[in-house]
């Protein structure tokens, strides 16, 4: 989860906006791996539920809805959306993510 949030960081580094609008490729590489972080915190919800409990600053519920907003309507993305979380809520994510992984090897 952490590498995938990475990897989309890294996918837009030194993007603005219209330059991610424009990049089909770069849109569907940071949908990919919207889905994969979304899958795997669908199994630490299902299968790991108190570890889930136990880092509640992590947006568990979060990345499951964007995932099944991803997964369940592919031609519909909203690139806008899909720009402004990994704006917004990734790179705070990644410390979440970094510092959980500390705390839990």
């Amino acid at each position: 989860m952490l590498e995938a949030a990475q990897q989309v960081l890294a996918y837009v580094e030194g993007y603005e906006k219209p330059d991610f609008m424009e990049d089909k490729r770069t849109q569907q590489a940071v949908v990919l791996n919207l889905i994969l972080m979304g899958e795997e915190a669908t199994k630490v919800l299902a299968n790991f539920s108190e570890f889930a409990d136990a880092n509640p600053g992590v947006p568990w519920r979060s990345m499951k809805g964007m995932r099944n907003r991803i997964a369940h309507g592919y031609y519909e993305i909203n690139m806008d959306t899909v720009w402004d979380t990994v704006q917004q809520a990734l790179p705070t994510l990644v410390v979440q993510l970094q510092a959980v992984t500390k705390t839990n090897p």
